[in-house]
């Protein structure tokens, strides 16, 4: 492994590419790529940690170390079984293999897992008479196996645990966001800490934890306590804790006011507690409040959210996207919001043209990313309700 010139694949959520390619860059990644659902570049070790440690929008970083051909099973194993494994790993580490498949040779991601596995073990028993473990749960190594038709990948899995997993969150709601989905929707809708923010039915709080990362610039693993390439062979743990070190100083007070609304007394607990853990009571508010009763209190604004929907609560869909329409319109003057919703009928009753619209994914629910601005004393909300 050439720990200067590394080949790096991040993966992350359909929709979300630009953005993380714009943290890439930012971090110092060289010959980035855009790919489906992840983007491709190069980057030295201390690079490796940064992404880690920093990009908001990752969900898992790999680095390949082994690419050949195989036409059948003989020729995958054989090829496995040829590699230097004791060049990443040592026999007394405990690995996994999770895989991809989409190959006519290959059609079963068990059965290569399998056979993967079987090379590796064989391999450590010819070379040094013992075998490492298998670890499902909470391996030291971690592998990532790719199969493109012939075309074998095999990468190494710096992260560990997916990197949506941020260490904060204590309680959950029935249809929680996912952290790296809520931070793209922010980065998405222009958020960068300058004014104020409001998730009017914030559930758990995902967006508002990470409305408050991006306005303080918190790294976002800082409280994770392990990544995957801490167990790797190469690990610099001097490097690393400087890269911590350099990054926690650059976070910046934020004076502005990040707020929560919901209804749902439960919700506001699970919130409480999730702000509590992420250490932000004195920056996050969380009110019980009905969002559409409200008016608004903050200047500049702008408001995202995920309204919940049957998972979460049980609400008429036609009345309750046209109650947030009639809310924008009354009580929200020259507010900029972002909304996201599978409900692609629904939220016509909004009775406004939204002036942007995403594709992403909440889970594998189809959903869109919906801006709508609202200004005072022009024709503008007029003429976006005659069109809608």
């Amino acid at each position: 492994m050439d720990i200067e010139n590394l080949q790096i694949q991040i993966k992350t959520f359909f929709g979300l590419e630009q953005i993380l390619a714009e943290e890439i860059k930012k971090l110092g990644g060289r010959n980035v790529e855009i790919k489906n659902r992840a983007v491709n570049c190069e980057g030295d070790l201390g690079f490796l940690y940064k992404i880690n440690y920093s990009a908001r929008t990752a969900l898992k970083i790999l680095v390949p170390i082994h690419q050949f051909k195989a036409f059948n099973q003989h020729q995958f194993y054989d090829r496995l079984f040829k590699f230097e494994w004791d060049e990443f790993m040592d026999v007394d580490q405990s690995f996994s293999i999770d895989a991809t498949v989409n190959s006519e040779t290959f059609k079963h991601s068990q059965f290569v897992t399998l056979k993967m596995k079987d090379a590796i073990v064989d391999y450590f028993q010819e070379k040094h008479r013992r075998r490492p473990n298998v670890e499902t749960k909470n391996p030291d190594i971690k592998f990532h196996l790719h199969i493109d038709r012939e075309l074998v990948m095999i990468s190494m899995d710096s992260s560990g645990d997916a990197l949506f997993k941020r260490g904060y969150r204590r309680e959950q709601g029935e249809a929680p966001i996912n952290e790296v989905l809520a931070s793209g929707m922010l980065q998405l809708a222009g958020w960068d800490g300058k004014g104020n923010f409001l998730d009017p039915m914030c559930g758990s709080g995902t967006l508002l934890i990470e409305a408050a990362m991006i306005a303080m610039d918190l790294p976002a693993q800082i409280f994770r306590k392990r990544f995957g390439f801490q167990n790797w062979k190469n690990y610099d743990a001097d490097l690393f804790s400087k890269i911590k070190e350099f990054r926690i100083n650059r976070v910046r007070q934020f004076d502005g006011k990040i707020v929560g609304y919901d209804i749902d007394s439960r919700m506001l607990n699970a919130a409480r507690m999730n702000v509590e853990a992420a250490e932000m009571e004195d920056v996050i508010e969380i009110t019980k409040q009905d969002f559409f009763e409200s008016k608004k209190e903050l200047f500049p604004l702008l408001m995202v959210f995920n309204p919940p929907y049957d998972e979460r609560i049980s609400i008429n869909d036609d009345d309750f996207y046209k109650k947030i329409g009639d809310t924008f319109k009354t009580h929200y003057p020259n507010t900029l919001a972002w909304l996201i919703s599978s409900d692609l009928e629904a939220v016509k009753k909004i009775g406004l043209r939204p002036s942007r619209k995403i594709k992403l994914f909440n889970g594998k629910l189809e959903t869109r990313f919906l801006q709508y601005e609202m200004y005072e004393g022009t024709k503008k909300v007029h003429k976006l309700e005659d069109k809608s």
